[in-house]
């Protein structure tokens, strides 16, 4: 029993290495990119080439509501009849999905999860799945150079769609995964109309990161563009997520960075419980953040009750500190499909919390801490707990940790206290009339119960809303008038 024990460990181990050291060939041959002869393909010049179809080598399948895992019927551009034979309903709804870079050569999980949610939130749509397999089963670096061309593809396609049942261009909403968004970035540019919008899933980031505007997904691709950034780690143009914001509005989930449940131990764990069929998601050790994005915009069409709540700011950094959860003049909006179409000059990018799985929805918090004492007080990394009391539950013990807790002042205190002379309740005074406090701002995190507790309407409160105890602390009657000391304030920003 302990030998079975030992190979079936191995066994994953060299699994993990093979798939991880597969996924970062991107990284070490990004170089390579530079150099490839695929690069040099020719941008078009002249308004001809958009009707030009002989060269197109992607397909466009129109999936169904009753089989969204298979390829059913293909249109194909320049032949109408395809159009009838797929039974496209030019009296609604198209979106156009586009995957990303694949080792396999096939159709990842997501893709039918993602066609079955948006029939799912608007039934009747068209949902066409983009396949350029052949192309983005190459080596990164090709499959990259390869965008170009399949934005060429898409944009031929959207163009000779529309003009042939003269579809309002606000009907149409381009998806596109990690490379795919570049796809439909390059695509958007190059229709003679801007499309409705485009939403990008953590575009992909090697050979991208300090590409120009025309080369990758970018605001000015479409009417208004929103994108999901979920896998930032690393330097510029080694993550592989793209770092910068490149639409309207980008929102980087948990920091942008990592992602709740996708640590080695949890992935692992998946995979394992998952028995064969979990080999062929191994890949998930390397891009369970990067496919987050998907499973957000997943999310925020089915759970419409419980829609996740962005925050703009500047940084993660100020985010974390609770500095930026306001609503005020557009500075909050949902993630995800209703997301509230706002453009600005400047990309505007926001952030927020999830969890780990679907609902990812959580409550977010400030809450203040106000510290006095004597002596000047330093923490770095602290660890702490905080507990929510409520009506309709509690959470006790959410870890956090503080960054940096330095009290540089004294608090002053009482005149007496100056004097040399000790009163019974000095300490207490202290407490509650110290001039200099250090003011702390956390930023925590509640899941919603149930979705009977989603907001009813603007200005109502949430049902099961936490409310958090207050203590009083009495200063000396000398003082001009008694003032009540709030130990832990707490503020709550959902509109």
């Amino acid at each position: 029993m302990g030998k079975e024990n030992i190979c079936f460990l191995s066994v994953w181990i060299i699994l993990g290495k093979i798939f991880a050291t597969s996924s970062s060939e991107p990284e070490l041959t990004a170089t390579e990119f530079v150099n490839s002869t695929v690069t040099d393909a020719p941008l078009p010049t002249t308004t001809e080439w958009i009707t030009d179809f002989t060269d197109i080598m992607t397909k466009f399948s129109l999936r169904t509501q009753d089989i969204p895992d298979e390829d059913m019927c293909y249109i194909v551009p320049g032949r109408p009849e395809t159009i009838k034979e797929c039974e496209f309903n030019p009296e609604t709804q198209t979106f156009v999905m586009i995957h990303g870079w694949t080792v396999t050569g096939m159709f990842e999980s997501w893709v039918p999860k993602l066609v079955s949610a948006l029939y799912e939130r608007v039934p009747g749509a068209n949902v066409i799945v983009v396949d350029w397999l052949t192309r983005a089963n190459q080596h990164y670096p090709t499959s990259a150079a390869y965008t170009k061309l399949v934005g060429r593809d898409v944009a031929k396609f959207v163009s000779w769609i529309q003009k042939e049942l003269q579809l309002p261009w606000e009907r149409l909403h381009l998806l596109g995964y990690s490379l795919g968004a570049h796809v439909a970035g390059i695509a958007g540019d190059l229709t003679d109309h801007r499309i409705s919008r485009i939403t990008g899933l953590d575009p992909a980031g090697p050979t991208f990161e300090h590409a120009d505007n025309q080369n990758i997904l970018s605001k000015g691709d479409a009417q208004f563009v929103d994108v999901l950034h979920t896998n930032t780690r690393g330097t510029p143009d080694r993550s592989i997520g793209i770092q910068r914001p490149v639409g309207h509005i980008d929102i980087y989930p948990n920091g942008g960075t990592f992602q709740p449940g996708c640590d080695i131990q949890n992935t692992l764990m998946g995979i394992a419980l998952s028995g064969i069929k979990g080999l062929q998601n191994m890949d998930q050790l390397v891009k369970c953040s990067h496919e987050r994005s998907i499973h957000l915009f997943i999310d925020s069409l089915l759970n419409t009750q419980q829609q996740s709540m962005a925050y703009r700011c500047n940084s993660r950094e100020a985010f974390n500190k609770g500095m930026c959860l306001s609503c005020r003049k557009n500075r909050c909006n949902k993630l995800g499909y209703n997301i509230n179409k706002v453009r600005t000059t400047r990309s505007a990018k926001m952030f927020l919390k999830t969890r780990d799985m679907s609902p990812y929805k959580v409550f977010h918090y400030q809450v203040k801490m106000h510290l006095f004492g004597k002596d000047i007080m330093s923490f770095n990394e602290q660890p702490m707990k905080i507990s929510l009391f409520g009506t309709h539950g509690e959470k006790e013990d959410i870890p956090f940790v503080l960054p940096v807790l330095d009290s540089k002042h004294h608090p002053v205190l009482p005149h007496h206290h100056r004097c040399g002379h000790w009163r019974p309740d000095d300490r207490e005074a202290a407490l509650g009339e110290g001039i200099h406090d250090q003011l702390v701002r956390l930023v925590g995190q509640q899941q919603v119960p149930h979705q009977e507790d989603a907001h009813q309407g603007r200005g109502d409160a949430v049902q099961g809303d936490l409310q958090l105890k207050r203590r009083r602390v009495r200063l000396p009657r000398q003082r001009r008038r008694s003032r009540s000391l709030r130990e832990v304030k707490r503020r709550q920003y959902e509109p």
